[in-house]
């Protein structure tokens, strides 16, 4: 690697040192299968895709279909009801004809037979769709990736609205041009007679399990790898105990 390659990955690699500390820190302060989005339930869900036109060259993207996904809604920090948390939707969406309960049962060490998209309540402007910003409900912000995706004509991220409680709606944008929704995500719990069911084993790793088309740039890899490396051990740990 050259001294200029070396150069522009440091504060990425100082970035990722720097939250792979704070989750290191939960993680001994809250032994848990998850120290990161500790709180949390498991839903089933039915993404309908409508298609993009003009597309954005993604095929999950641009081309109509319907996925049957396992979703999870949470709590990032995990504070009492009523308190503004970093509140985040996890989506598995199964790839190469796996159903919904193969794709959730894999182990993200191996896989490839889903991608998981993770979203967290942000702004939506220009500026603010790259902020975390806590919420005092699931439903109350919009999310997005937080991170942008490399796709084949540029920077994009992904984000999502509630219209209704258990009705997202997922959209793509630009770094700085306007949303276009593409996907209208149902959800239902798992268990109908429960708000509440949650799975301590199901795991989600936006690294790991990328949509195809939409990679993530090796500088974000670098920022979030260290963390979601410390988030499996800690799960790991956890199971053992």
């Amino acid at each position: 690697m050259s001294s200029t390659s070396t150069l522009s990955a440091l504060p990425a690699r100082v970035g990722g040192a720097v939250i792979a500390t704070a989750v290191r820190g939960l993680a001994a302060a809250r032994p848990a299968e998850k120290p990161m989005h500790p709180v949390g339930r498991v839903l089933r869900g039915r993404l309908e895709r409508r298609g993009l036109e003009p597309g954005t060259g993604v095929r999950f993207l641009d081309e109509p279909g319907i996925d049957e996904v396992v979703a999870r809604e949470s709590k990032g920090i995990g504070l009492p009801e009523g308190l503004p948390d970093i509140h985040g939707l996890a989506i598995k969406v199964p790839l190469g004809g796996a159903s919904p309960a193969e794709a959730a049962a894999e182990s993200v060490e191996h896989g490839c037979r889903h991608a998981d998209v993770l979203l967290s309540t942000n702004g939506w402007g220009p500026v603010s769709r790259f902020l975390v910003v806590p919420s005092a409900g699931m439903t109350t912000r919009p999310l997005t990736t937080l991170f942008p995706y490399r796709g084949p004509q540029g920077a994009v991220l992904l984000g999502a609205r509630y219209v209704v409680e258990h009705h997202v709606e997922l959209a793509v944008a630009g770094l700085r041009s306007g949303w276009r929704v593409f996907a209208d995500l149902h959800l239902e719990p798992v268990d109908p007679d429960s708000d509440a069911e949650d799975d301590p084993a199901l795991e989600f790793d936006a690294i790991l399990n990328e949509l195809p088309g939409l990679p993530n740039y090796p500088w974000v890899r670098r920022v979030r790898a260290p963390s979601y490396a410390i988030a499996r051990r800690s799960r790991r740990s956890s199971d053992q105990q």
